[in-house]
């Protein structure tokens, strides 16, 4: 199932000797699914405003006339 290297350098950290292999794991899945619903909605709001003219015709050439802050 998983790499036995891999498990064996996981439970050499600390937080996994303090927490458990099982806690770390569930965290790890967490983040994951997490992460995997974010890259999904921004890819839907992408799909959804991809070229899409948001500010309208009357304001067309404006957006040339702001300037940016150096950084």
């Amino acid at each position: 199932m998983f790499d036995e290297t891999l498990l064996a350098r996981l439970d050499a950290t600390e937080e996994v000797q303090r927490v458990g292999r099982s806690a770390i794991l569930r965290r790890a899945a967490e983040q994951f699914l997490h992460r995997m619903e974010q890259e999904s909605i921004d890819a839907q709001y992408r799909q959804a405003y991809e070229g899409v003219d948001i500010l309208g015709e009357e304001f067309l050439g404006w957006e040339h006339q702001g300037a940016w802050p150096e950084t």
